[in-house]
């Protein structure tokens, strides 16, 4: 499964050319500009750093820098102590929207690099912030940024660490000569930040080699305006949301494709090796994308030629109850291998359900039949479980014309439709985990020489038909079997139109897990 990717966490930074010390009278001081920092296209709006360490600071809504202790506006440092939650800077616009906020980082002594005026697609002005190295920048990365604007001419200090406070430096060291190692650097440290690159009209070639890096566009130094550099920073910051809502369903069908191989590895495959029976089973989860439910079935063939057939349903809906409908299953067959049925093998079953459920609360029931080697006869064990459908031919009596053939060319008699009834049941026992020391008594019943058997959970008969409360039921379901088999359905064919009845009945997707198993016995 992809991992989730966690929320960054805000850093409390003090933004340079914010940390304003008051006034003796109480308002807020004036900073002084500082060569080389952010300028917008009005004088008033031109932001300055402190040389001292000179950080820079970040315009409001206005263009005009942001004081301590202002109204409508949270300094950065001073006697605000650097929090980073005053309603002009992590508030929403007018329209619902968040302003966009832009962290240019770049360090040019001569102080040639001039921002303008930057303004979303709504017109709203987008917030901007300086930083003159990569410490300075980690501090002023909060989660209000969305667009990094970086110099690749900046230099690359030592190890980064993210803005969880773990390290970023990933893999070796960069080497000497990597011009985008600063690049590489700030995608470390702002992994879910849409990031610009800077660089010279004359290095088409290293701005091409950025956006390859992992930059989603690059400007050149010398061309900025404010036109440009609002729509770059708008569509950077989309295509960024674009990239990773992108990663996030691909991790996510790589995830769903991995717990569907997953479940298709948890169904079972019949052992029937050696044995005339024919078998087919269908199964549908409740539970919306799933493969597996909390029914479970399964057949072996032990060495004595004797047919083993389950088929159980975990109470609830939910990948808990699938996992212990597993493990179920897998427990069923090896005590069934072992030797083990009837009594012994639903006790012993039960002593594992209690040790692996999460609940006492929780319980499975059961249906187990084995089938004798010549097929005629089989022993039957229910714990607290809906009892087996079997078919068998049935033939009419003799219509026999004047010329010895029936009404149909046949001789002696017209083939009826099967007969279809459920399996003695008043013998059963409780589901497994209801009461301790329970008993399951075991009931030999007579099949005959051709027939069907058909083994199902609930989920096939408590589905509803129509608009009312009222539920298909065993009864309803023996109709519907019938009138199936009437019209020539067999195997597969069978089980599919059965279930398709039933959801057709219900109005609808069943809302529970439903599985069928099937036995055919044909001379």
């Amino acid at each position: 499964m992809p991992v989730p990717v966690p929320r960054q966490r805000a850093i409390p930074a003090v933004e340079g050319g914010q940390a304003h010390a008051a006034s003796p009278s109480g308002g807020p001081a004036q900073a002084a500009p500082a060569p080389g920092a952010l300028s917008g296209q009005e004088p008033s709006s031109t932001r300055h750093g402190t040389s001292g360490d000179a950080s820079h600071g970040e315009t409001d809504d206005t263009g005009r820098p942001g004081h301590s202790g202002s109204p409508g506006h949270s300094g950065h440092g001073g006697s605000t102590g650097g929090g980073h939650h005053g309603s002009a800077h992590h508030g929403t616009s007018a329209n619902g929207t968040a302003p966009l906020t832009l962290l240019v980082i770049e360090d040019d002594p001569a102080g040639a690099l001039t921002v303008p005026e930057l303004r979303d697609a709504a017109g709203k002005q987008i917030r901007v912030r300086t930083a003159r190295n990569l410490t300075e920048a980690e501090r002023l990365l909060t989660d209000d940024v969305q667009c990094i604007l970086l110099d690749l001419a900046l230099r690359t200090p030592g190890p980064a660490t993210t803005s969880e406070g773990t390290s970023a430096q990933m893999g070796p060291d960069p080497e000497p000569d990597d011009e985008l190692a600063t690049l590489r650097h700030v995608l470390r440290l702002a992994p879910r930040h849409a990031v610009l690159a800077l660089t010279p009209a004359e290095d088409t070639e290293r701005g091409a080699e950025a956006v390859r890096v992992g930059a989603q566009d690059y400007l050149f130094r010398d061309e900025l305006d404010s036109r440009l550099l609002s729509r770059a920073v708008r569509y950077a910051v989309e295509r960024k949301r674009s990239d990773r809502a992108e990663r996030r369903l691909t991790e996510s069908k790589l995830r769903a494709q991995e717990n569907a191989r997953l479940e298709r590895g948890l169904l079972p495959t019949p052992l029937l090796e050696g044995s005339s029976l024919r078998f087919a089973a269908r199964y549908r989860p409740g539970r919306s994308r799933a493969l597996l439910g909390g029914d479970f079935y399964d057949t072996v063939r032990t060495p004595d030629g004797t047919v083993h057939a389950m088929i159980g349903d975990v109470c609830g809906h939910g990948p808990d109850e699938a996992a212990l409908g597993v493990e179920l299953r897998i427990a069923w067959r090896a005590l069934t291998l072992a030797g083990l049925c009837g009594d012994r093998l639903l006790s012993t079953l039960q002593q594992v359900l209690e040790h692996e459920r999460d609940s006492d609360e929780i319980f499975a029931t059961l249906c187990t039949v084995d089938i004798a080697p010549d097929g005629r006869r089989a022993g039957l064990c229910l714990a607290g479980h809906p009892a087996p459908l079997i078919s068998r031919p049935a033939r009419s009596r003799a219509l026999v014309g004047a010329d010895g053939t029936d009404g149909i060319g046949g001789i002696g008699g017209v083939q009826a439709p099967p007969v279809a009834e459920l399996l003695p049941y008043e013998n059963g026992g409780p589901a497994l985990g209801l009461l301790p020391n329970a008993r399951w008594p075991r009931q030999q019943v007579e099949l005959g020489g051709e027939w069907s058997l058909m083994l199902y959970t609930d989920g096939l008969i408590e589905g509803r038909t129509g608009e009312g409360r009222e539920r298909l039921g065993q009864d309803g379901m023996v109709d519907m079997v019938r009138r199936q088999l009437a019209q020539g359905l067999r195997g597969e064919e069978l089980l599919r139109a059965a279930v398709n009845e039933v959801r057709d009945l219900n109005g609808g997707e069943l809302t529970d897990d439903v599985a069928v198993l099937l036995l055919d016995r044909v001379p």
